[in-house]
């Protein structure tokens, strides 16, 4: 099922099994690169055992493929990790018009990723955006209307930013546009601030405002890392605010559409996402830059 000689009889039994939804997380995991299985039950599922099984299928079908990651001893089992598949593959290229052998899907390249430095940084990065899709897909009034992840930001911006993400959030009548940096500890708190550096030049030359948001793992580190941001130059003309996933504002956790940024020009309170807006009056979105990209609601299980 994996070539492209079986690309047609995997395309005719897969016609009426995939579902519209089943279509649309083929595509964003293969933007994304990877996905866990509670980060697609977030994006798309009401429970996590309707998504648990319709992975199984998803998986016994050849659409996607998953692998668990080791985790040191005593942090018990991680989740399942899905990436594309060769049959998905398959159906993506034949929705874009494009031969499967001209695609460009390696199995071995994707699942690849298994073993990456990175990996870590990269689902915590796309659990971000899914637990903003999960709190769009709960309350009408909010949308994810784009996300770009790395790889794409990179061909758009990547001479002067690599923004680990680019997104677009509305609530109620507010919208804010941001670049996302994902913090996971790793990087000396100097190195994370020069990125600063290049967002300035961005700025500079396209005359677009648009705010950079730091999601730090930990209160002291985030402490630490603002106090440093207000002294860099960019402060100045660059909207900068920083959150954590360990603040809790309230009874309910709203994750990173909550009340969890605090600006770098303020000392509180803490604002929600899309409360940003209107910190920054006059911050507008760029009309042309994405379409939403917002996953099917559908019961099709």
């Amino acid at each position: 099922m994996s070539t492209a000689r079986s690309a047609p009889a995997v395309l005719a039994q897969l016609a009426a099994r995939l579902t519209m939804r089943d279509r649309h997380l083929l595509r964003l995991i293969r933007e994304q690169r990877v996905l866990t299985s509670a980060q697609i039950a977030q994006i798309a599922f009401d429970t996590d055992d309707a998504a648990r099984k319709r992975l199984l299928a998803l998986h016994h079908m050849g659409v996607l493929d998953r692998f668990r990651p080791n985790l040191p001893p005593g942090m018990g089992t991680a989740p399942y990790h899905y990436v594309l598949g060769p049959a998905g593959a398959a159906v993506l290229a034949s929705e874009d018009g494009v031969d499967l052998s001209a695609y460009g899907y390696r199995r071995d390249r994707v699942l690849s990723i298994a073993y990456s430095q990175r990996l870590a940084h990269t689902v915590g990065t796309n659990g971000f955006g899914a637990e903003l899709r999960g709190f769009a897909r709960r309350y009408a009034n909010a949308e994810l209307a784009s996300w770009w992840p790395e790889g794409r930001c990179a061909s758009v911006w990547g001479d002067t930013v690599r923004p680990d993400a680019y997104g677009r959030w509305r609530q109620d009548e507010h919208t804010v546009d941001f670049f996302l940096e994902y913090d996971t500890g790793s990087e000396p708190l100097d190195r994370v601030v020069r990125k600063l550096d290049g967002y300035a030049a961005l700025t500079q030359a396209t005359q677009v405002i648009t705010p950079v948001l730091f999601w730090v793992q930990g209160e002291r580190r985030e402490a630490n890392l603002r106090r440093k941001l207000v002294q860099h130059p960019a402060h100045a003309f660059v909207p900068i605010a920083t959150g954590n996933p360990s603040v809790l504002v309230g009874p309910v956790d709203d994750g990173p559409a909550g009340e969890k940024w605090l600006p770098s020009d303020a000392e509180g309170p803490r604002l929600r996402l899309a409360g940003l807006a209107l910190h920054w009056p006059g911050l507008g979105p760029r009309e042309a830059i994405a379409p939403p990209d917002a996953p099917p609601r559908e019961d099709d299980e």
